[in-house]
């Protein structure tokens, strides 16, 4: 995907010729130096030849210095990123265009864009002389492990004289924001959960009765078979009303992050909390390439995208959109300052939430609490338990006690979950489908039973 960049034009501005003066080069201040020396030294010495000499080597920085900086250069620059929006760990190319929208050709020409620090060195490019009319186009690669929203520019211009006397710097004054997004694994197309409830895979229909009743009627637009247009439905509202006889029941799905603070320990790039984001971000594609209504919800009650009436993510032409508003968002989501689940479970209403998958860093009894609640408000419920202490302990390192990661794991797999562990470096991938062999166990446990106990 590439993004159109902005434009943008500079143009000498209109200072003291003291600001000119300040761009001479160590060249054009050290023949300024020696001029002076000459014809004090010319002076003294009553040589008049030496006082020529003087003269021509303090007049020559001078002549340039004010040269360039009548001349009225006139470059409009451009910046096209692409893309615009990157994983992380992936590179992005930066395009910037250079056109001389004057009637004078320019002189040599040092361009440079001002990148973050984590994005890589700052690019800078040398152009020749462009011609009057002519343009120039030139491109860099930036790269960033963490993710975020990171600013490019403004562009800076150096030009400078054939002698490279004196050098001035113009800038630009717009800049383009490269979005960094988290790392998507591609997920299994495994099935969490049963189709009976119907948030399984998201593609089932149901038909409308022949009832008057059961029609849900909308207005007519071009193009619709007049075939279908309810006539007595027509003549009660003025207008042409067409009969909707197939509704789909998209299945839906909520994707909860846990970003409490005190949940998560250490940072950088292989930290847990950025797992965390990561599983997320892949779970929310995934389930939209799969035909979920799907949104975003965090601890602190925030839901994404939260335009609609519930919340959640609207038709299959709308999920594109979706999902780039979600991955916006973990781009630069970061740690909260709650201590509990109990907002994004006043979110949650009961019976209709369908699919419920969570990260969850490190949980006490009372949040473990607050999560089995949650499960009654879902149609199912699966989570992955991050224990933030494997991850920032070296492997060399003894292991702790895992007595109260594996009760909060049992107390949410008693409330219904589905819970896995997250081990240090796993992947979601393969989480994803021990989840899937620990849900069907468990109903294949609970249908011998049913079974033995007939």
């Amino acid at each position: 995907m590439t993004q159109g960049g902005t434009g943008h034009t500079a143009e000498e501005d209109t200072g003291g010729l003291r600001t000119a003066l300040a761009g001479l080069t160590t060249r054009g201040r050290s023949f300024l130096a020696a001029g002076v020396a000459a014809a004090i030294c010319a002076y003294v010495l009553g040589q008049s030849d030496l006082l020529r000499v003087g003269l021509l080597l303090s007049v020559l920085p001078l002549v340039c210095t004010t040269v360039l900086y009548r001349t009225r250069y006139r470059v409009a620059g451009s910046r096209r990123l692409s893309p615009a929006r990157v994983p992380a760990g992936s590179e992005a190319r930066v395009h910037l265009r250079m056109d001389n929208v004057s009637r004078l050709p320019t002189g040599l020409l040092m361009l440079q864009d001002r990148v973050p620090y984590v994005l890589g060195p700052r690019p800078r490019f040398v152009l020749d002389r462009v011609e009057a009319g002519g343009r120039r186009e030139v491109s860099y690669r930036v790269r960033s492990d963490l993710r975020g929203r990171y600013p490019l520019g403004p562009l800076q211009l150096r030009l400078t004289d054939p002698f490279g006397m004196c050098e001035l710097t113009r800038s630009f004054s717009t800049y383009d924001t490269l979005t960094v997004i988290p790392r998507v694994e591609a997920l299994p197309p495994v099935r969490l959960t049963g189709e009976a409830k119907g948030y399984g895979d998201g593609r089932q229909r149901s038909l409308a009765l022949a009832g008057e009743d059961d029609i849900i009627p909308r207005g007519y637009r071009y193009g619709d078979d007049l075939r279908r247009v309810h006539w007595r439905l027509t003549a009660r509202y003025g207008e042409l009303m067409v009969r909707r006889e197939e509704q789909p029941q998209r299945s839906r799905c909520t994707v909860l992050l846990d970003t409490r603070g005190i949940a998560f320990q250490g940072a950088g790039p292989d930290s847990a909390f950025e797992w965390a984001v990561s599983g997320t971000a892949s779970t929310l594609v995934h389930m939209l390439e799969r035909g979920f209504s799907v949104r975003l919800l965090t601890d602190t009650g925030n839901s994404v995208p939260g335009e609609g009436a519930d919340g959640f993510a609207g038709a299959s032409q709308e999920s594109a959109d979706a999902a780039g508003m979600m991955m916006d968002t973990l781009a630069v989501i970061d740690h909260s300052d709650g201590t509990g689940l109990s907002r994004a479970y006043d979110v949650l209403r009961g019976g209709n939430e369908g699919l419920l998958i969570a990260f969850l860093g490190d949980l006490d009894e009372e949040q473990a609490t607050v999560l089995g609640k949650m499960r009654q408000r879902s149609g199912g419920a699966v989570a992955f338990l991050l224990d933030s202490e494997t991850w920032v302990r070296e492997p060399t390192d003894v292991p702790g006690p895992l007595d109260q990661s594996e009760d909060r794991l049992r107390m949410l797999r008693e409330a219904g979950w589905t819970a896995v562990t997250v081990p240090r470096g796993a992947g979601i991938a393969d989480l994803w489908r021990e989840a899937d062999r620990q849900r069907t166990h468990v109903a294949s446990t609970g249908s011998t039973a049913g079974g033995d106990g007939s």
